[in-house]
């Protein structure tokens, strides 16, 4: 990524404060908009319930945490394995290589994508590097893994 795209990225996300998912969530409206959390740099946070009811509908939820983490402790339901350190290639890979390697259809740039790892460090990165490459509906659960097994057990390999 060249320098000072991520930074560019981060600006245009602060700037865009009404966020894709009120569209794409059922009944987010003002109140929903209200009670939406913000991550350091302004990012929009999914919380558990907006994830869940997110998850009904078409979005590609992406957990960006190494496989390793995912062989132990489990991951969450629907969600699709590829590493921080793999999100930019995979970003760009041929849509036929993406579904055979991830078993999941490769999203346009204006799919809506959701990011999650432990606990939102590593899914603010991968926002990040996903709006460098193009995409404009891209979301996280800056909770993570960590808050999602506060309401629900993960689902194992």
């Amino acid at each position: 990524m060249e320098v000072g795209g991520w930074w560019r990225a981060a600006r245009a996300l602060r700037a865009a404060s009404d966020g894709w998912w009120r569209m794409a969530v059922p009944g987010a409206g003002v109140a929903a908009t209200a009670s939406r959390s913000f991550c350091a740099g302004g990012v929009p946070s999914l919380s558990y319930q907006e994830l869940k009811e997110l998850k009904k509908t078409n979005v590609l939820h992406i957990d960006v945490r190494e496989r390793s983490e995912i062989d132990r402790f489990g991951k969450i339901p629907e969600s699709v394995n590829i590493p921080l350190g793999e999100l930019v290639e995979a970003l760009q890979m041929d849509p036929v290589k993406f579904k055979e390697q991830y078993n999941q259809k490769m999203p346009s740039k204006s799919d809506p994508v959701v990011f999650s790892c432990l606990s939102g460090t590593r899914s603010k990165k991968a926002i990040g590097f996903a709006t460098s490459l193009g995409f404009n509906r891209v979301q996280q659960y800056a909770g993570g893994f960590e808050d999602w097994i506060k309401h629900e057990p993960p689902e194992k390999k």
